[in-house]
């Protein structure tokens, strides 16, 4: 199946600088959203780290099976599943050993969303409150479910999704690269279909842009992914753009 992608990074209005980073890499068919983390200038390095050491994992293992993993195979998922995951994981591994290379760069920090495609298959995973969305029969559903501290008080009935997103702790992650070295990473797959749209984001997008305004935006540019992607990133910055704001459009055609 054949992929169109596009991507969009932009600082948003209050910051200084783009500590999100991306890869799209459509050889291995590998797309990647990091949003950093960290005082001065090291939250753009963790992102950076995270995303080169997923795209070496993968491209490594692309065509050989035999390579020794670190972390073991795990049997219930697909081999491109476990490439992810494991590029993930190695990925956390590269960002704390950055930390303790640099005392200015204790306490960086990433989050991960990433989509490694194999025919029909999408193997997401995804680690924080970057998302991946699924747009399909004019319908959005989020595939990722974020480790923060504001979905653990929607999730157990304390605070409504409304009341999440203007809580002042709705930028607290409760998991993310760097964090600690066993790594919990969420993978699954999911069988895309001609048609699709998969969009991977940061949390700069959906704090400031509801689920319902991504979908008429995806809806009005459904022709012409650039520029739903562009859409996306203005409507944040309309909004406030509080934070770096990064995107990334999959379109699947025959």
């Amino acid at each position: 199946m054949k992929i169109r992608c596009e991507a969009r990074s932009d600082v948003g209005r209050k910051r200084k600088g783009n500590e999100d980073a991306l890869a799209l890499d459509e050889e291995q068919r590998l797309f990647v959203v990091a949003d950093g983390m960290g005082g001065h200038a090291a939250g753009e390095v963790a992102s950076k780290v995270a995303v080169d050491a997923i795209e070496d994992f993968v491209r490594l293992t692309g065509g050989n099976e035999e390579i020794t993993w670190p972390f073991g195979l795990d049997d219930s998922i697909s081999y491109d599943g476990n490439r992810l995951k494991t590029a993930i994981r190695h990925a956390n591994r590269k960002v704390l050993e950055a930390t303790r290379e640099r005392s200015d760069y204790e306490g960086m920090a990433t989050t991960v969303a990433a989509v490694l495609v194999d025919g029909d298959v999408a193997n997401l995973g995804h680690v924080g409150d970057s998302r991946v969305y699924l747009w399909s029969g004019g319908q959005l559903v989020q595939l990722t479910s974020d480790h923060s501290w504001v979905n653990e008080q929607i999730q157990s009935g304390v605070l409504s999704a409304e009341q999440a997103r203007s809580h002042p702790l709705r930028n607290v992650v409760t998991r993310a690269l760097g964090g600690r070295p066993d790594l919990l990473v969420d993978i699954q797959s999911r069988r895309v279909k001609p048609g699709d749209v998969l969009l991977l984001c940061s949390d700069g997008l959906t704090t400031m842009v509801t689920d319902d305004d991504i979908a008429r935006i995806l809806r009005e540019s459904a022709a012409d992914i650039g520029a739903a992607a562009q859409g996306l990133v203005d409507a944040a910055n309309e909004r406030g753009g509080e934070d770096n704001i990064t995107v990334v459009l999959l379109a699947f055609e025959e």
